[in-house]
């Protein structure tokens, strides 16, 4: 059942009889780049999980409830639609910093359902759910700014910190742009479950589903208890600063 349909993301409802249970489906172009609209889009759609979340009677409630995003294609997401971006500035990354935080943090869980390949924003996006199950015969994932010569503002390297937390593979995800397969994510430690293209939703709702009931009665204990998991992480994306390297200042 649709929820919410916006030209670039639609929010469905895969099972009736479970109404916290969601798909945001990214359906900006071919590779689903990140423009200020897409991002407000988004935000549309977590608001409308918030209503739903909010009006649910207490039988529904106690469920608890989840999120499962995903895509079509070859991309996940390929990343910002840099040079808007760029020309924009903090128009652009304060609002997607925010949304990252928003995701990191929503209070019911959350699984990427990785299409194809996710590359430097859309890796970062993939990062801030709680679970993430990756296509196995296709796509990477990967950090790929060191390649296109830009450097990372302090919110968008602290989610990616906090999320790969093995110094080699963060040293070779940052400063190669290392494109992980499937498999070499799994080992990584940041892709929690490769399958095939045909089981990704599924699979993705399987841990959905399983989850769900952490986040049961709908308050914000889960909420509350991810903004002080990722602390450090959360300050920094809401922080504002799109200076990298700022406190070099002081060397």
């Amino acid at each position: 059942m649709s929820l919410v349909d916006l030209p670039l993301v639609r929010l469905t409802n895969p099972d009736p009889l479970f109404p916290s249970l969601f798909i945001l489906h990214l359906n900006n172009g071919a590779e689903n780049r990140f423009t200020l609209q897409f991002v407000h889009e988004l935000m549309q759609a977590l608001d409308h999980i918030d209503h739903v979340l909010d009006t649910l009677d207490s039988t529904h409630a106690e469920r608890g409830g989840a999120l499962v995003t995903t895509s079509s294609g070859k991309f996940y997401s390929n990343g910002l639609a840099i040079e808007a971006a760029m020309e924009q500035g903090d128009t652009f990354y304060v609002p997607y910093m925010r949304m990252l935080a928003r995701m990191l943090t929503l209070r019911i869980p959350t699984v990427a359902a990785i299409n194809g390949h996710a590359f430097a924003g859309g890796c970062m996006f993939a990062l801030a759910h709680d679970y993430r199950v990756m296509r196995a015969d296709r796509g990477w994932i990967a950090m790929n700014e060191v390649d296109l010569g830009i450097p990372l503002i302090p919110g968008m390297a602290a989610i990616v910190k906090a999320k790969i937390t093995h110094a080699n593979y963060l040293r070779d995800c940052l400063l190669a742009g290392h494109r992980f397969k499937s498999s070499d994510a799994v080992a990584a430690g940041f892709i929690d479950r490769a399958v095939s293209q045909d089981e990704l939703v599924d699979t993705a709702l399987e841990y959905a589903r399983a989850l769900a009931p952490k986040a049961s009665g709908l308050s914000q204990k889960l909420h509350l208890i991810k903004a002080e998991m990722y602390r450090d992480t959360v300050t920094m994306l809401l922080a504002g600063g799109t200076t990298p390297g700022g406190f070099m200042s002081k060397l």
